[in-house]
């Protein structure tokens, strides 16, 4: 069993979120065949619940605390030596303090980086190898953001941009291999930073299918009104902090949903995630609920005649596209997400390109139950043969051994 250090930027447990989906499971598949020395932020206070249950799987683990707005306060430090907000963002000497103290005090065989922000812990540290998951090519996404927004902000995202792939340049220069989480972000990056395309890889996700299961003894969270005793829900899930997210919703209130109700006047969009901004609060009304955090996700997905995911902004493989298609739900999605994942066209999984592909797409399936039966069915088998997490998480395995003296 060798010993491995693992860097993660948010705590890697509850998995109710993209990116704590991939590191959880990533947590979980090192663990297996290795001692893992896990230094990670919580950054919500409803996380510390958790943390016993990440220490049953991982009992050595130091945990530094971010509060959002002071620590957004604090990146603006960026604006003053060159680098990138994300950097000061996810600064913190105490964290600092104890990976050095765990490289010095055990022998450990390799890094794990979970994110790019995390490898500054390790700018300092010739050490062992080092093995960074960046998932999505971070850069690109805040390069993306920026002419959605007006000035400031436009130029501060193409700056955070700008600064940040230098910066994720620099970290896979340092890595042994660079990992994203699909071939276009990985082919996306080596064009971005060609000194470094022999060391890129892409793992993609998965999805437990275990887990995310069809189950007819599972209630529908949906309740019939006086106004709608019939009602047929669709669904969006996600965390609705997140701006892509947000973005998703509105735009799908806004420019998709009128039209569907004029054919559908029983149809309910159902936002389901955790943390909705006052943006997205606004949205509710006749004929949309905004859910807020709910237990259990799966409900939701299971009772849902559509599961929509109106991503204009989005990066990698979406986890909420998975849950759906493993719940055995037709989804329609941004056809940017759809082509992130191996599913047949039109039979596993339909894709939209414009608010009038999403009315037709929604529409009909709505008027053809058993294309969507089918369509979902499909998409579970899909689900099941091509996104297994061990399978794809493998994938990392022959990177981890220790290296020769």
């Amino acid at each position: 069993m060798g010993k491995l250090l693992y860097l993660v930027h948010r705590l890697p447990y509850p998995p109710n979120k993209g990116d704590k989906v991939r590191s959880y499971h990533l947590l979980k598949h090192l663990t297996q065949r290795h001692r893992v020395f896990l230094g990670t932020f919580i950054d919500d206070p409803a996380d510390e619940v958790h943390l016993d249950t990440v220490r049953g799987l991982c009992p050595d683990v130091h945990v530094a605390r971010i509060q959002p707005r002071s620590a957004k306060l604090r990146s603006l430090a960026g604006l003053l030596t060159g680098q990138s907000l994300s950097q000061h963002y996810y600064q913190n000497a105490g964290l600092q303090s104890w990976v050095q103290q765990t490289l010095a005090e055990h022998d450990i065989d390799a890094v794990v980086i979970f994110s790019s922000v995390m490898a500054q812990y390790l700018d300092a540290q010739p050490g062992p190898k080092m093995l960074v998951d960046f998932v999505d090519v971070d850069s690109a996404k805040w390069t993306q953001y920026a002419p959605d927004h007006r000035w400031p902000l436009s130029w501060l995202y193409q700056r955070e941009g700008a600064r940040l792939l230098a910066y994720e340049r620099r970290v896979a220069q340092r890595a042994q291999r660079s990992f994203f989480v699909t071939d276009n972000e990985a082919a996306l990056f080596r064009g971005l930073a060609p000194e470094s395309a022999h060391s890129v890889d892409a793992i993609s996700n998965g999805v437990d299918a275990e887990f995310f299961a069809p189950d007819p003894a599972i209630p529908s969270p949906f309740k019939a009104t006086a106004d709608q005793p019939q009602q047929i829900a669709l669904v969006f899930t996600g965390a609705m902090d997140y701006w892509p997210n947000i973005d998703a919703v509105t735009w799908f209130v806004a420019d998709i949903l009128p039209a569907l109700h004029q054919q559908w006047p029983q149809l309910c969009f159902y936002i389901v995630g955790r943390s909705p901004t006052p943006a997205v609060q606004a949205l509710a009304g006749p004929g949309v609920v905004v859910t807020g955090t709910v237990p259990d996700v799966r409900p939701y997905l299971q009772h849902a005649a559509v599961v929509v995911a109106p991503l204009r902004v989005a990066r990698g493989i979406q986890n909420k596209i998975l849950e759906a298609m493993a719940m055995a739900r037709p989804v329609v999605a941004a056809q940017s997400c759809t082509q992130a994942i191996s599913a047949e066209p039109e039979t596993e999984l339909l894709a939209a390109t414009s608010a009038d592909d999403f009315i037709a797409q929604v529409n009909t399936l709505l008027h053809a139950p058993e294309r969507s039966a089918r369509v979902g069915a499909a998409g579970r088998q899909r689900v099941l043969s091509d996104y297994s997490w061990s399978a794809h998480l493998s994938r990392i395995d022959p990177h981890l051994a220790p290296t020769p003296p």
